[in-house]
């Protein structure tokens, strides 16, 4: 028992000091679990070969994900990103998994396989693309393309787990038979002895019963849990429905990983889905940053000395064959100036799905042990590669752009209307919607190239230019306006724009947007004569 209590704390101290160092190197957090798993692993030997047992366990880290990541799958928000999702995500999925594909067929693999490791670099890393949010850059019109595509990504995963069973070698399959037989092992199935078409019927049965109990049995269920005001026995009725039917879908013979996603997806309308979310989430990324460490320590550095100058190119040929295709898509689908480049190298790597593809590919007997640790190694080392293209884009690409939309001329202004808003950030969009869901035309100026550029992107039409000009206040038609909305965050500007509107048009009445530096708390003030904004 002390044994287990000494590998735990192995495990903890690792992942304890040296996942928030490699975040606040930038590196990210899945990252930080694969230094962590390298360094009490192959470096160190502070571990051995339990963790191939622990990481059968920590696989469960997965489940939780795809289960969280159903329920966030609501039909109404698919259906009104269907565009970017199905057509620049799966652009993306298809393209980049039939170029690899062919490569790895120049390379002399059995198309089964080379078409598994197709599927398996097809995709991105959820966990590195999620820090846009700590640098701002979901906002922008290329990390929102990107999140799209992580978005397919993610539910791409459950039919390949389906499909890549069915690209098993024989040749493997007869190995782990015999391997089987010599140590007396059986998985529970109650399907094993069935012929093919009664196993059809069990698993359509088990799926159509988990349909129905998720959309008329879980209610009750979760009232009746609620009301006893125990949040324990909430947090284990969750994880009963997760590993209850992780548990099933394995005795059908289907990946649990798909079922916990189906009933996610069933549940992703209830009440209590939040509560589930919150409940599920500590759990999974335990579990998550278990499975990586695993993986880190079970890297083999005999293979990467001895394959360096191939794990090397394999790796930087991905990352450029990715970076091809999004670029490509990005031209298509119209994603302009250096949202192009953030598209492009945000998804260049390959993902930590890729890891739990390749382990399950060589539980199914689809690629060799050997040639599976070399792809984790390139895995590894693309993601590791990422943090590198964030600088690239920080330090030389965006202010490249940011200083040619100094440079840029103001737009023509071929519209007028009775309200001016000068600043469509997100102030002014609420602004703007409202005026335009009650038929109010309205003018939209922005001094901010990137941000008219994504406003056009979604079919809001705004101008660039300096709203404090009077020629451009002129083309606008504030002569004729009634009403101009200040939404510029520069305090001093604004103040510096009411002052001249006031001056220069009396007639017109300003509502400008100003912040109280003591609460904090932002509202419009209307302005009806001289500019003496309050603040409340």
């Amino acid at each position: 028992m002390t044994a287990y209590f000494i590998q735990a704390f192995i495990y903890l101290c690792a992942a304890v000091l040296l996942v928030p160092l490699a975040k606040r190197l930038g590196l990210g957090s899945v990252l930080g679990y694969l230094i962590a798993g390298v360094i009490i692993g192959p470096l160190t030997g502070l571990v051995g070969q339990e963790t191939t047992t622990i990481q059968h366990f920590a696989e469960f880290g997965v489940v939780m994900m795809l289960f969280l990541v159903g329920l966030e799958l609501q039909p109404q928000a698919l259906w009104s990103m269907r565009h970017k999702l199905l057509g620049l995500g799966g652009l993306q999925v298809t393209l980049t998994a039939a170029v690899v594909t062919g490569v790895a067929l120049a390379f002399g693999l059995q198309w089964t396989v080379a078409l598994a490791v197709g599927l398996i670099f097809s995709l991105s890393s959820t966990a590195i693309v999620l820090q846009f949010n700590e640098k701002g850059l979901s906002r922008t019109e290329g990390g929102k393309s990107a999140f799209s595509v992580l978005l397919f990504q993610d539910i791409a995963v459950i039919p390949m787990l389906a499909f890549i069973p069915l690209l098993a070698l024989p040749e493997l399959q007869a190995a782990s038979k015999l391997s089987a037989a010599a140590v007396h092992h059986e998985e529970l199935s109650i399907v094993a002895h069935l012929p093919a078409w009664a196993t059809g019927l069990v698993i359509l049965g088990t799926i159509s019963a988990l349909v129905a109990a998720g959309h008329f049995l879980s209610r009750p269920l979760f009232r009746y849990v609620a009301d006893s005001g125990l949040r324990e026995v909430f947090t284990a009725t969750a994880l009963m429905l997760v590993i209850g039917i992780a548990a099933l879908m394995g005795l059908i013979g289907l990946s649990p990983a798909l079922g916990t996603f189906l009933a996610g997806v069933v549940l992703a309308n209830s009440e209590f889905r939040h509560e589930l979310e919150a409940d599920i989430e500590p759990f999974k990324g335990l579990l998550l940053g278990l499975f990586f460490i695993t993986v880190g320590a079970g890297i083999n550095f005999e293979i990467l000395s001895n394959s360096l100058i191939t794990i090397v190119g394999l790796t930087l040929g991905l990352m450029l064959t990715k970076a091809l295709v999004l670029f490509g898509l990005a031209v298509l689908f119209r994603v302009h100036h250096s949202d192009r480049w953030l598209f492009t190298l945000s998804l260049a790597q390959a993902g930590e799905f890729g890891f739990v593809l390749l382990s399950y590919t060589v539980a199914e007997h689809v690629i060799p042990h050997d040639l599976a640790q070399m792809l984790s190694m390139v895995v590894a080392l693309s993601m590791f590669l990422t943090p590198a293209l964030f600088i690239l884009f920080e330090k030389v690409i965006q202010p490249r752009y940011q200083k040619s939309n100094d440079d840029r001329e103001p737009d023509t202004i071929d519209q007028q209307g009775p309200v001016i808003i000068a600043g469509i950030g997100r102030f002014g969009q609420i602004v703007n919607r409202l005026l335009v869901a009650n038929n109010i035309p309205t003018v939209v100026l922005d001094h901010s190239a990137a941000q008219v550029d994504v406003m056009r992107s979604l079919n809001i039409k705004s101008f660039y230019g300096d709203a404090s000009r009077p020629d451009l206040l002129h083309t606008a038609g504030i002569h004729e306006a009634s009403l101009m909305i200040v939404a510029i965050d520069d305090r001093a500007r604004a103040l510096e724009l009411v002052e001249h509107v006031k001056q220069n048009h009396p007639h017109i009445k300003a509502s400008l947007r100003i912040s109280n530096p003591d609460a904090g708390a932002r509202f419009a003030h209307p302005i009806t004569g001289s500019v003496k904004p309050q603040h409340c």
